[in-house]
């Protein structure tokens, strides 16, 4: 086999050479573009790529960059400043096509960041899609077959705003969204055909979520989403609606892409379990780590589960107290109660206002478990814990308390106690206890 050209020498040093084509097989390409993408924090990283790349490769190449753990909700997003609008670029889609429909002076960007929400529909249906919002709620219990199906898909239906063409007024109409495109019925709940007015098919089309809709587009509520043509780029030529709730948005833009994509979008979804069950090059994150004893003159592997958990729990505490000593060592006069073991979690995000842990929750999926913890502005001494139940976000104080000298943090006013802020993380991941769900899924951010 030949030498595989680098077609990424800012991230990899020459003498690396690109040997996975299981990875990235896309390196065979030979036309390349450069492109620029963001973070979160606004940080952003010039790439040369393949002509041909797609988000889900342009996803696993800063997966790879920044050490991230692959969990499958990385994602990459494109943003219209000018028209105050964003939408996930599915997993399949071409990068270098959906910059070619931007135009010259629209200053669009590509942003990476976690999306827990982008296929979580398929897991549970019945969250994403009402029972009063789609025709036969029985066809959901078949997902993906009924959305994804030619032949048949359910019906979805419902009140919207929606903006008048040419005026600043917005008007509650009934919509109804079929396989052939967006209606809706100019006389009341009709669904008769000469009823329904044609608003828009989505061949060409995509649907995107409002960023501003309030400030920018004068929407009743801030669940706000439009239809946008592919190669159009003015206000005028969106189709604008709103929502008047989060889960009656969240239905409706995801029924949009299902019947945009059918049965695509499950295949991305199947796709990386398909890869990790199938590849020769077993993933970290599951069995390619084994227990060893290193304790004796000889290395053993530790084959008995239970003495193999007694040992991670042993060094688990020792790793604890090493660095209690270093700290102690150092100096740092603060007790073994309060150590910031925290801040180094890439679930803590210290100076977060209660704004911006809504908007970073939202950002990353609005689904049960989706979590962070920050610094409380309004007491110096407490933390937060930002939480999503049922497509709401919900903030929970962690109070300190104090006890013979010992400092410890609870939910619930000290009946369950923590010596930092990580044993408390880890408890409520695998307990409810006082809280509505478990912590599932922490908000991250990284610097490319």
């Amino acid at each position: 086999m030949g030498h595989v050209p680098n077609p990424f020498p800012e991230l990899l040093p020459s003498s690396v050479s690109l040997v996975s084509e299981c990875l990235l097989p896309w390196t065979k390409s030979s036309a390349t573009q450069v492109i620029k993408v963001y973070s979160e924090d606004n940080t952003s990283r010039a790439v040369e790529v393949p002509s041909d790349i797609t988000a889900r490769d342009i996803c696993q190449l800063f997966i790879l960059k920044n050490h991230c753990i692959d969990d499958h909700s990385w994602t990459l997003f494109e943003q219209i400043p000018h028209l105050s609008i964003e939408r996930t670029i599915e997993d399949h889609e071409s990068v270098i096509e959906v910059q070619s429909g931007w135009g010259m002076d629209s200053h669009c960007c590509l942003y990476f960041r976690k999306n827990y929400a982008k296929y979580e529909f398929f897991k549970k249906p019945l969250d994403f899609f009402p029972e009063h919002m789609v025709l036969s709620v029985s066809y959901l219990m078949f997902l993906p077959q009924t959305f994804l199906s030619s032949s048949s898909c359910p019906e979805i239906h419902g009140f919207l705003h929606a903006k008048e063409h040419g005026r600043k007024s917005w008007k509650k109409f009934y919509f109804v969204l079929r396989r052939s495109g967006l209606y809706f019925s100019n006389k009341g709940t009709s669904k008769e055909p000469r009823h329904l007015q044609f608003i828009a098919e989505f061949s060409d089309s995509d649907v995107y979520t409002l960023l501003s809709g309030k400030k920018v587009y004068g929407a009743p509520t801030d669940y706000g989403f439009c239809v946008k043509a592919s190669k159009l780029n003015s206000a005028r030529d969106l189709k604008l609606l709103c929502a008047d709730d989060e889960q009656t948005r969240t239905c409706w833009v995801t029924a949009m892409r299902l019947f945009k994509y059918g049965m695509q979008l499950y295949q991305n979804f199947i796709q990386p379990h398909q890869k990790q069950k199938s590849s020769p090059m077993r993933s970290i994150s599951e069995n390619s780590l084994v227990a060893m004893d290193f304790s004796g003159h000889k290395t053993r592997v530790i084959e008995n589960p239970s003495e193999a958990l007694s040992v991670a729990v042993e060094e688990g505490l020792s790793w604890r107290s090493k660095n209690l000593m270093i700290l102690l060592l150092s100096d740092i006069r603060i007790s073994c109660s309060s150590l910031a073991i925290h801040v180094a979690q890439p679930w803590f995000h210290s100076k977060l206002s209660r704004d911006e842990a809504q908007k970073l929750i939202t950002q990353q999926g609005l689904i049960d478990g989706v979590f962070l913890v920050r610094d409380s502005q309004s007491n110096p001494r407490t933390f937060v814990l930002s939480l999503c139940h049922t497509q709401k976000i919900k903030h929970f104080q962690i109070v300190p308390v104090e006890e013979n000298g010992e400092l410890f943090y609870s939910l619930d006013d000290g009946h369950t106690r923590f010596t930092d802020l990580l044993q408390l993380v880890e408890f409520y991941q695998l307990n409810r206890g006082v809280l509505p769900c478990k912590l599932k899924h922490h908000c991250a951010r990284i610097t490319l």
